[in-house]
């Protein structure tokens, strides 16, 4: 017997996931793996055995109800209810299921952009073809990105790098303008900002706009307004360019030119694409530091406060001791 609980908050009135549950026969064993296929290819998550999860709309209902009507003419049988979260799993636990979904999705992208690299600067026969297929690869794992992965901006920024090689033009963006042109502005990042945002924010209160505001938003669908400007997010004025991480991709548009943020780009480089590209001896005690600043503050403006302190004590460290 299936038993569904339709639980309650009494803040959000409207149910924000939409749960599968289903039972499958034993045979054929074919099925089974059609309908796993079926889910994932639809960004579905598990978060029980076979209960699955999508975030609540329209098209979410219309997708899971293919799905049922799968289950049931393959012999199996399920349901589809509306949640809403109150004890147990948290509505920010399932989203992070989510986001390591779709980060491991990014991930194999990254690996196999990394892998063409070589063959983008030689112009390997059908090597556009290569690169076109992981642009669509990325788009069919961005379409269920519902909640903006941190991977997104990276994935994004090695294929605009490979297409810019590619059509031989440079992949780094322009020099934005003078520094005055970005005084008085708010910047707009995502929520639940980490390494690479908050060494930028620091970065450009550091040397940019002491009074520089910061606004956080959802990853995916922000519109911005008059005077904002977006790092590190999808379609921003400031993200990912190539392999260069938001924070490098500052420095170099707004000509930073100093040895101590060098070395601090480097850190938050080989932290925020997971690499160890630059290696340097301080970077893993720096991951450790900024990573339980993100366990300690759930609020944006605390972890930036947090953060600039750390980054300023190492802004100091390097400058100091000559990198």
């Amino acid at each position: 017997m299936i038993q569904v609980y339709h639980l309650m908050r009494m803040d959000r009135p409207d149910p924000r996931w939409l749960l599968l549950i289903h039972q499958l026969p034993p045979k054929p064993a074919y099925l089974r793996v059609k309908i796993w296929r079926r889910l994932q290819g639809l960004g579905a998550v598990s978060i029980k055995n076979t209960v699955y999860a999508l975030p609540a709309s329209e098209q979410a209902t219309e997708d899971l109800q293919w799905v049922l009507r799968e289950i049931v003419e393959g012999g199996g049988e399920g349901t589809i209810c509306e949640a809403r979260l109150v004890d147990g799993l948290s509505d920010e636990q399932v989203e992070s299921m989510f986001h390591a979904a779709r980060d491991a999705d990014y991930a194999r992208i990254a690996d196999d952009a990394r892998q063409l690299e070589a063959a983008v600067r030689g112009r390997s026969a059908g090597v556009a073809a290569d690169v076109a297929r992981l642009r669509r690869r990325f788009g069919d794992v961005a379409a269920i990105d519902f909640f903006g992965a941190p991977g997104r901006e990276a994935v994004d920024g090695l294929l605009t790098g490979l297409e810019a090689e590619m059509q031989g033009t440079t992949e780094t963006a322009a020099p934005f303008g003078s520094r005055a042109d970005l005084v008085g502005r708010t910047w707009v990042t995502r929520t639940g900002v980490r390494i690479d945002r908050i060494a930028s924010a620091w970065l450009i209160r550091r040397f940019i706009d002491a009074d520089a505001r910061f606004k956080f938003v959802p990853a995916k669908g922000y519109v911005p307004e008059p005077g904002e400007l977006r790092f590190d997010m999808f379609e921003a004025e400031f993200t990912h360019v190539g392999d260069r991480c938001t924070f490098e991709v500052l420095v170099e548009r707004l000509g930073v030119d100093d040895p101590a943020v060098r070395a601090i780009a480097e850190i938050v480089h080989d932290i925020d694409l997971k690499e160890s590209k630059f290696a340097r001896p301080e970077t893993t005690g720096v991951d450790h530091v900024v990573a339980g600043i993100a366990i300690a503050h759930d609020d944006d403006e605390a972890r930036l406060a947090r953060g600039a302190a750390v980054f300023g004590d190492l802004y100091e460290y390097f400058r100091r001791k000559g990198t």
